[in-house]
């Protein structure tokens, strides 16, 4: 590709250099999807403590989560090059690798980092909890390189939504109930199931956007079987069945009134569908994806502080 086709593609996403290019790396706009289960699990956890919290298991479960997303972002950029998936005009990528001239082993090597990072503050959450939760954290770690990495890498299937639900979702939140409390109840399963979603949605939004190039490289995700519209479609019903979960916890007394706050995050949800609607492009499609992404961390915001008001 010539360097004017590569700045062109720069200036449509933004791309700067400098610390811009490792800010990127991150994908920082998808970290959001690991912040919302600590803080929702944590808040709920709050309430069954009477506003008690144990601040250092909530910062080492924070930080650990964090980087297990960011190096799971760090994987796919790096074995998505090396498979030859990721070019110059790419989109939805950090593009460290493939504009800015990073060297692959770098990405893996940071990503490998962060791993070990995230070993060594769940030793700390194990210390003063249980070792139980050493087991859970390691097979999260492995589903995190295994989402890209591996000879049959989950993303590249139809069940890329599904995993990445459910180990940010009903696995995480779980975790950061069970370090506060001790204990983990249905109630923290069925809370965490409509962040779940939020965050299979976000995977969803992406392969949607990526649907064409996937396809033409092999890929089988969810949203090639059910094409564009139909894709489009399943990820509208996501979102209603958000809502319509939280309606319902609300009513049963599982959640308070005050996760009504909830449904202002169903703007960016419409928004998100809509932006879909017609677009053809992967740079056209972003605003989709940045509203899916604002979805999530809305919807997760709002429940977590819902919670926490109710205590108020």
């Amino acid at each position: 590709m010539s360097t004017g086709t590569t700045n062109d593609v720069r200036a449509s996403l933004n791309e700067r250099s400098g610390f811009h290019v490792w800010w990127r790396l991150l994908r920082p706009h998808t970290l959001t999807a690991s912040f919302v289960p600590v803080f929702v699990g944590t808040m709920f956890a709050v309430i069954h403590k009477e506003g008690t919290i144990a601040l250092g298991l909530f910062a080492a479960m924070l930080i650990a989560s964090i980087l297990i997303q960011a190096a799971t972002n760090m994987f796919n950029e790096y074995y998505d090059y090396v498979r030859g998936l990721d070019t110059e005009e790419s989109v939805g990528i950090g593009g460290t690798i493939v504009r800015d001239g990073i060297h692959p082993k770098t990405v893996l090597y940071l990503a490998l980092s962060f791993f070990a990072i995230a070993v060594l503050l769940g030793v700390y959450i194990c210390m003063l909890t249980s070792w139980w939760i050493a087991l859970i954290g390691s097979a999260s770690m492995l589903v995190g390189y295994l989402y890209t990495g591996g000879p049959l890498p989950i993303a590249y299937t139809p069940f890329g939504e599904l995993v990445a639900g459910f180990f940010m979702g009903p696995v995480i939140i779980g975790i950061a109930y069970y370090i506060q409390t001790e204990v983990v109840t249905w109630a923290v399963f069925g809370i965490s199931i409509p962040v779940a979603i939020c965050i299979g949605a976000i995977m969803m939004a992406n392969n949607i956007r990526d649907r064409v190039g996937d396809e033409t490289n092999g890929r089988r995700t969810l949203a090639i079987l059910l094409g564009h519209e139909g894709a489009v479609t399943f990820l509208a019903a996501n979102f209603i069945i958000v809502y319509l979960l939280t309606i319902i916890y609300i009513i049963t007394g599982l959640l308070p009134w005050w996760s009504l706050l909830t449904l202002l995050s169903a703007v960016h949800a419409q928004k998100a569908v809509r932006s879909f609607s017609g677009k053809k492009t992967p740079v056209d499609m972003m605003p989709a994806m940045k509203g899916t992404a604002q979805t999530n961390t809305f919807y997760g915001v709002l429940l977590g502080l819902s919670l926490l008001i109710s205590l108020i």
